[in-house]
């Protein structure tokens, strides 16, 4: 049966590619000045790309205004140049603001695939001032959190505006031949309309699939290098808090740690990190973390644990809402690394490994030579096949004194034809317990088509009540699920409504520590309205398995969204359902979210930030109030250039009482360059044995801090 089996798997495997005839690029002796203007020899001789087509909203459609772009390249880098008209150029919607921040402008896109082996595509955004953000995208999920070094700059003029850009192969990682070859998708969106086009123009047939629609460009005579990478970084904080009415003895702690990058080849890269810094340079944005059935999820941002990040993103996880499997490595449950290794990179065309080693020292009061430390090896291996195709395998443990956790299985994804992917994974762990070890499983399979028209899903899980992962983020165990999504589109010629998008989705799900059912379906209409808006409603009715106990947890759910012009965006977003109050002894109640987030840029390198997210809940009976917990946060950012801004952070939380106050100056010249100066405080009324220390009506500084940190990029 096994035999017949694999003959199958590798069957589907075969099913056809999609890949395109290399285009043949001109190199460049003469490098052009990355300034935004287009007056260099270089765009005369290079290969000229026109003839954009829309995919959003709609698929080909010609795009309201015309876009030129041109490719070019030399021995170390890739050259980029777009010429984007609008014949309303004071519409044009562009800001100087924070790198990563300009995601509702006006912006061109470089959608690289620099293996050109279909499994994962890098994202260079630019808006028109030169404003840089970037991605990774990998089995089906986008990291925002991705920094590469390169270069660009723009220019907005009585035509439109004009954009140039520099990756320098050192940014990348590709093949180790001549010529290299890489996969391309050049985008643009015109924000004021809401509309995205591409190049090469995208078949509605396979919707949204990038990997396997993109262009090849093909380049002889580069570089390949042995790259060397070195970013020293000191972090200073002087940090002090009230004991008693009274200002304890300042705490000053330098922190310094350094990250190593070794290139073997321009496929196989070495990493390596002595006390790994966060980069945090703002404190996490406040959550709710009251009456909560599994821990709140924060994302990385240390930089060692960014870089190759995506490689650890599996199939079938994150499918839905409630997807228990949300990620099968968190590094952020590696607390406090004293040192981290990890070897990446593709041993030939096909296969693909990373290997991750983290010392993470455990929490605890003892001296320096009797800490503990856990140790945290994480192994991820892929193989590609034809399309987007692939299988994968991946082990992480930790390793302790007393006790150990050690989870392992394969996972992959199955093109069955230009529009239909089937995705998979089977997991199993060992964790040590107080008198045997316990073993576990989890399993998921996920088919989705996603064309032009429809989109539908059918989903299966399956999770053991003793799995555990403790490089995970898994909201539960113990359950099995199945269930399925149908979402056909609608598309409109009229100016207030361009697309109707109605979903509808189903689940069971057995609760298998009690033996019990329960679902969760909900029904939705998304409107897509003018240029610039969005109105969705949605009806659930679901019931959730608490403590043996089965409640009703349905309810309706609504956002609208909005941008006028490049001064304002916002959104609202109401949800009112039957809830549980998750504690020992359990009951029904009602709660209302609510929560607000405005942007206003009244100048060009200014920015206001509001926000505000408020919960109730009510017991169901009495409707008498059981909390509330609002949170206020105010951000204020000036940016002078797009290196150097200077940023305020109050944030109000009414549940806890208090106020937190965050002022950072930031200069950030390319990702391992940065300075940053901050001071926060926090400020407080405390019970000390039962009495109020401050007046009530009052709040003290209890904390306060200032930092300093520096760190430079050596590259070579």
């Amino acid at each position: 049966m096994w035999r017949n089996l694999i003959v199958l798997l590798l069957a589907l495997l075969s099913l056809p590619t999609f890949s395109n005839e290399a285009i043949k690029l001109t190199k460049t002796q003469l490098a052009p000045e990355i300034d935004g203007i287009l007056d260099d020899i270089v765009w005369q001789k290079a290969e000229k790309f026109t003839g954009f087509k829309s995919f959003i909203p709609d698929f080909g459609k010609e795009m309201p205004q015309k876009t030129e772009s041109w490719i070019s390249y030399d021995e170390e880098n890739l050259y980029f140049a777009f010429r984007c008209y609008d014949d309303e150029p004071d519409k044009i919607i562009a800001t100087i603001r924070n790198r990563d921040d300009i995601g509702k402008e006006d912006w061109v896109c470089v959608n690289l695939d620099s293996h050109n082996d279909q499994q994962a595509i890098s994202a260079f955004y630019v808006n028109p001032f030169g404003i840089q953000a970037d991605a990774r995208f990998a089995a089906g999920q986008e990291d925002e959190s991705a920094d590469f070094v390169w270069y660009s700059a723009g220019q907005i003029d009585e035509q439109g505006y004009t954009i140039e850009i520099r990756i320098p192969l050192k940014s990348l990682r590709f093949s180790d031949h001549d010529p290299v070859e890489m996969g391309i998708i050049l985008e643009r969106k015109i924000a004021r309309q809401s509309i995205q086009g591409m190049y090469p123009e995208m078949d509605p047939d396979q919707g949204y699939a990038f990997l396997n629609q993109m262009m090849v460009i093909s380049m002889t005579g580069v570089k390949h290098y042995k790259l060397f990478e070195a970013i020293p970084a000191l972090t200073y904080s002087n940090r002090n808090s009230r004991d008693a009415g009274a200002w304890g003895d300042a705490k000053h702690t330098s922190d310094p740690s350094l990250t190593l990058k070794y290139g073997i080849t321009s496929d196989l890269i070495l990493d390596a990190t002595l006390n790994p810094d966060y980069s945090q340079v703002e404190a996490d944005a406040g959550q709710i973390d009251v009456n909560l059935r599994y821990n709140v999820f924060y994302p990385e941002k240390r930089p060692f644990f960014l870089e190759g990040k995506e490689k650890f993103a599996v199939a079938a996880t994150r499918t839905f809402d409630l997807d228990p499997m949300y990620l099968m490595v968190n590094t952020r449950t590696i607390v406090n690394p004293l040192t981290g290794l990890k070897f990446s990179g593709k041993v030939n065309e096909t296969n693909d490994f990373t290997i991750l080693y983290a010392m993470d020292e455990l929490a605890g009061d003892q001296d320096i030579w009797q800490k503990n430390y856990q140790h945290v090896p994480v192994v991820r291996f892929k193989r590609s096949f034809s399309g987007d195709s692939y299988i994968g395998a991946l082990y992480s443990g930790g390793e302790a004194k007393e006790n150990f956790n050690r989870m392992y299985g394969a996972d992959g994804q199955i093109r069955l034809n230009k529009s239909t992917l089937l995705e998979f994974n089977g997991f199993r762990s060992h964790t040590s317990g107080e008198s045997d070890i316990e073993v576990g499983h989890a399993a998921s399979v996920y088919l989705n088509k996603d064309t032009r028209n429809l989109q539908y899903g059918l989903i299966f899980k399956d999770l053991s009540e003793d799995f555990h992962a403790n490089t995970a983020f898994i909201r539960r165990t113990g359950i099995t699920q199945i269930g399925g999504r149908f979402l056909p589109k609608f598309y409109s010629d009229s100016k207030v409504f361009k697309r109707f998008d109605v979903e509808l989705f189903g689940m069971g799900a057995y609760d298998k520590i009690y033996s019990m059912w329960e679902h969760f379906s909900f029904a939705s209409v998304t409107a897509y309205l003018g240029g610039t808006s969005m109105l969705l409603m949605k009806y659930y009715n679901t019931s959730e398995i608490y403590l043996g106990e089965r409640f009703k947890t349905g309810g309706f759910h609504a956002l609208f969204a909005t941008q006028i012009g490049d001064w304002f965006s916002g959104s609202v977003v109401n949800r009112y359902n039957n809830a549980i109050y998750y504690s020992s002894d359990p009951y029904a109640g009602l709660l209302n979210r609510f929560s607000l987030s405005l942007k206003f840029q009244p100048i060009t390198k200014f920015n206001i930030d509001l926000s505000f997210l408020y919960y109730n809940f009510r017991e169901a009976d009495t409707k008498d109030m059981v909390y509330t917990y609002p949170i206020e946060r105010l951000k204020l950012t000036y940016q002078f250039n797009k290196f150097l801004f200077v940023r305020g952070v109050l944030e109000y939380n009414g549940y806890r009482k208090n106020l937190l106050t965050d002022f950072l100056v930031s200069f950030n010249y390319i990702p391992g360059t940065v300075f940053y100066l901050g001071y926060g405080s926090l400020f407080e009324s405390i019970d000390l044995a039962g009495e109020r220390m401050f007046n009530p009506d009052q709040a003290y500084d209890m904390e306060r801090g200032l930092f300093l940190k520096l760190s430079y990029l050596f590259r070579r």
